[in-house]
């Protein structure tokens, strides 16, 4: 079973949520997240891998259309 990490999702309409990723072989979570609205993909909002120090945040870049 592959390790999961916690990660916060900043700005955007999801601001101080978490969600919990899956890491990679190289111990990394994906580079984004699409981060599903009240109709689904519809209202999808994608955020972006960064780092802080030691720790990551997903960064909101904007509606997935």
């Amino acid at each position: 079973m592959a390790s999961t990490v916690r990660i916060p999702l900043v700005d955007g309409p999801a601001d101080g949520e978490t969600v919990d990723a899956e890491l990679d072989s190289n111990d990394r979570p994906p580079l984004t997240h699409h981060h599903l609205g009240a109709e689904g993909l519809v209202d999808a909002q994608i955020y972006e891998l960064e780092s802080v120090g030691e720790q990551w945040c997903y960064r909101w870049r904007g509606p997935a259309v």
